[in-house]
């Protein structure tokens, strides 16, 4: 089968990673490289000379040897790019989030639908073996029936110039509590600050109400002195903790609980605390986006509809959206459409 050519637009923080990925892979061509600022595109070509670096956009999206178009570049750009490159007849893989509006994402979905292109969302952290492991568990019913989902996603920069901290931390965990929840929210409130005249939030507080009494509440932050990627989700049977800094023991499952036993007689209820063992399993160690451009090649080369799929790109973006209409009203209750 003959190898499928890729065009990689943007070259800035997260273009590299993309690259050295699709051109090591031995199923894929790293066809060319776009980026509007000429600092990138000399780095670019040092590093693959073999490769075309071009300014313009349009050489990529118009090229009929390219099959699919990747996209790394500022939000605000997503859709025209991924649009016309699908009204091209190209796959789309575009980095997180998909668009800059619900309406935007919504119409991309739409579009690829008609053209028969696969439109897949760089949710890398879907493809690390920490969360496969984490959705393999919850959906084995070993936590049980899930109380709550409580992430810390925390560090030092990088502040971003066009979004703010929930549109550019955030979608990382949306995209995990869809994948490993399996259910969308009903409601979200948001708070949140900006300290230094940006009018972009460097720090929020996001919670988020489900079915069935479950809760998340998720904490990100630019301005921590410290970096923190820690999770715990807690069900009625077991508990789960991720800190995705450790190395040796990324997750950790806990056989601990609480019980609650109703007494007689009018008596108020006695509460019981389960101890049990912990169990680390074990995770394979292979990079994410190795990963996720090999299952972008089997669903292109198969015909298949990825599950990091532009329906669910654009139910990440319709959280976002809420949160920034919660957080311009002090954190008010923002119902979500089922």
């Amino acid at each position: 089968m003959a190898k499928i050519q890729i065009g990689l637009i943007g070259f800035g923080y997260w273009g590299p990673n993309l690259a050295r990925n699709i051109n090591a892979n031995p199923r894929s061509i790293l066809s060319c490289i776009a980026d509007i600022d000429f600092e990138r595109r000399e780095i670019a070509g040092n590093m693959y000379p073999h490769v075309e670096v071009v300014e313009d956009p349009q050489v990529i999206l118009k090229s009929p040897q390219i099959d699919v178009v990747a996209i790394a570049t500022p939000v605000s750009s997503h859709f025209e790019l991924a649009r016309q490159a699908i009204e091209n007849g190209k796959h789309v893989w575009i980095e997180k989030p998909l668009a800059a509006t619900s309406a935007e994402s919504a119409e991309l979905v739409d579009l690829a639908r008609q053209k028969h292109r696969i439109l897949m969302v760089d949710h890398t952290f879907l493809f690390t073996s920490s969360v496969k492991k984490i959705h393999e568990v919850i959906r084995a019913g070993e936590l049980g029936n899930i109380l709550y989902y409580d992430s810390v996603r925390v560090n030092l920069g990088l502040i971003q110039s066009d979004v703010n901290v929930i549109w550019d931390l955030a979608p990382h965990d949306l995209s995990i509590m869809d994948f490993v929840l399996e259910q969308k929210p009903k409601a979200i409130s948001v708070h949140g600050k900006c300290h230094f005249g940006t009018k972009l939030e460097e720090m929020a507080y996001l919670s988020l109400y489900y079915q069935n009494n479950l809760m998340a509440h998720l904490h990100v932050n630019w301005l921590s002195p410290v970096k923190i990627r820690h999770t715990l989700i807690g069900g009625d049977r077991k508990m789960l903790a991720w800190n995705d800094l450790d190395n040796e023991n990324k997750v950790n499952v806990y056989d601990k609980g609480v019980e609650v036993m109703q007494r007689e007689n009018g008596y108020a209820a006695l509460t019981q605390y389960r101890i049990g063992n912990m169990a680390s399993p074990a995770l394979a160690n292979k990079e994410a986006l190795t990963e996720e451009l090999d299952y972008l090649l089997d669903c292109i080369e198969g015909g298949q509809e990825p599950f990091n799929n532009g329906e669910a790109g654009h139910r990440v973006v319709e959280i976002l959206e809420a949160a920034d209409h919660s957080l311009k009203n002090s954190g008010k209750l923002i119902e979500l459409l089922p």
